[in-house]
């Protein structure tokens, strides 16, 4: 027979901002992780001695493996709870991190093959994170807090890349590839044992007052997500995975996150090399200029949260309130397309600064799946709009790279970047409708 944790009445205590920063932190490593190859790739190869073609099969490996297990990770998190399949998930990828900076010691006919799987690996252990970051949100914070809880922790991709691409490149330049996938693979293991220590459920944490457990629970918060609920062990039913994707507000919230991604990974495939091969900027210098996109970014993606946050105080309706800032968001991203009418570097830098800013801004696909997620499968839900997101990491870098080659210009792919923009937009406008909370038909 279990216990809960006795509170104190007397003061209100906030521990939902410390479950917070452990989210944002431990994904700002989940990204950086994602980032290392991308770092170091070229020293890899060159010791390797990979060629480009095998680099490519490399690089997707994460891709395949992080969208096929995106819906058995939402399943795994409905029936084991955040923080049990968390746990094993931040271990297994830090590991498999790790293990990438001994890539080295195999004979070179095995390299590629070795690298290959540890990346799949990679992938497959990354998958269950954001679904399972929308779920502690959805527990944790209110529904007036939750847009900007969801902002922060997603904005941290774009910390990610500001803070940690020139730290691994010093680290590849000073001590060799190899050190970037130990030292991250490390930090890794500590973000473990910080996750393990303090991340609990508001019901069971001995940290939070009844007053906090009472208002963020008053305020929409599902605080009892993972208690055991009847004694029922059996998992969602498929018949779930069917009344979300024919509904049509959850297909709308679906098929926005795709376009909203393709911005995403335009920025971290082709933009580098755009401003390499179409601005005519050396390796060093885009090294710098690439990190103020992303800079941007992890401002509008805060931002964005605490306008929708603001009008849900002043009265608006979740609708209004999520809406709004999405819609502003991917009308300010289209910006990219002007890059297309000017050869000064200067403008260009801005102009992709503004979208990307845009695009942080109006990235509210994560509180709105906790805001509409049927509350028995937030996680297996927010394994299916990982799926439609991340369905663009392997699309947009393959539809640029064909319009490039085929055109020899960058020209269409801008234009690619800020329909897809212009498309989110309209999925928000036009096909979701009211946002609230789906209720699903029990069989």
């Amino acid at each position: 027979m279990s216990t809960l944790p006795l509170r104190t009445t007397r003061t209100k205590t906030h521990v939902r901002y410390v479950i917070l920063l452990i989210i944002f932190l431990v994904t700002a490593v989940n990204y950086a992780d994602r980032a290392t190859l991308s770092i170091a790739g070229s020293n890899v190869a060159k010791d390797l001695g990979l060629d480009a073609g095998q680099m490519g099969q490399i690089f997707a490996a994460f891709g395949w493996a992080y969208l096929i297990m995106q819906i058995p990770g939402g399943w795994l998190l409905d029936r084991f709870g955040s923080k049990r399949v968390y746990t094993y998930s931040l271990f297994f990828w830090s590991l498999f991190t790790l293990l990438q900076g001994f890539v080295g010691w195999f004979p070179l006919a095995y390299g590629a093959m070795t690298l290959f799987i540890l990346r799949f690996m990679l992938g497959f252990s990354e998958a269950p994170s954001f679904p399972a970051n929308a779920r502690i949100v959805a527990a944790w914070f209110p529904a007036i807090e939750r847009g900007t809880a969801s902002a922060i922790f997603n904005s941290a991709q774009y910390f990610a890349l500001a803070i940690f691409s020139p730290i691994l490149g010093w680290l590849t330049f000073t001590w060799g590839w190899e050190h970037v996938f130990t030292v991250m693979g490390v930090l890794g293991f500590i973000m473990t044992l910080v996750w393990i220590k303090y991340i609990q459920n508001p019901n069971k944490h001995p940290g939070v007052s009844q007053q906090e457990l009472d208002y963020i629970s008053a305020g929409g918060a599902m605080v009892d997500m993972d208690a055991p609920k009847d004694g029922k062990k059996d998992g969602p039913k498929w018949d779930y995975v069917k009344q979300m994707l024919t509904n049509r507000m959850m297909l709308g919230v679906f098929f926005g996150q795709y376009f909203i991604n393709s911005i995403t990974w335009f920025f971290l495939t082709w933009f580098p090399i755009y401003l390499v091969q179409d601005k005519g900027m050396s390796i060093l210098k885009v090294g710098l200029i690439a990190s103020i996109p992303a800079l941007f970014g992890f401002a509008g993606g805060v931002l964005g949260g605490v306008v929708s946050d603001i009008l849900i105080k002043r009265g608006h309706s979740l609708t209004v309130a999520r809406k709004i800032p999405i819609v502003l968001g991917m009308l300010l991203a289209t910006s990219i397309i002007l890059c297309n009418y000017t050869d000064n570097t200067i403008i260009v830098v801005a102009l992709m600064a503004l979208a990307f800013f845009g695009k942080g801004f109006g990235a509210l696909g994560w509180p709105v799946i906790s805001d509409t997620a049927p509350k028995e499968v937030i996680g297996l839900c927010g394994g299916i709009f990982n799926v439609f997101g991340n369905v663009a990491s392997i699309v947009t870098p393959l539809a640029i790279g064909y319009m490039v080659k085929e055109l020899h210009s960058f020209n269409a792919a801008l234009i690619f970047v800020g329909c897809s923009a212009l498309a989110a937009m309209l999925c928000y406008l036009v096909v979701v409708g009211e946002i609230k909370r789906l209720v699903l038909v029990k069989s």
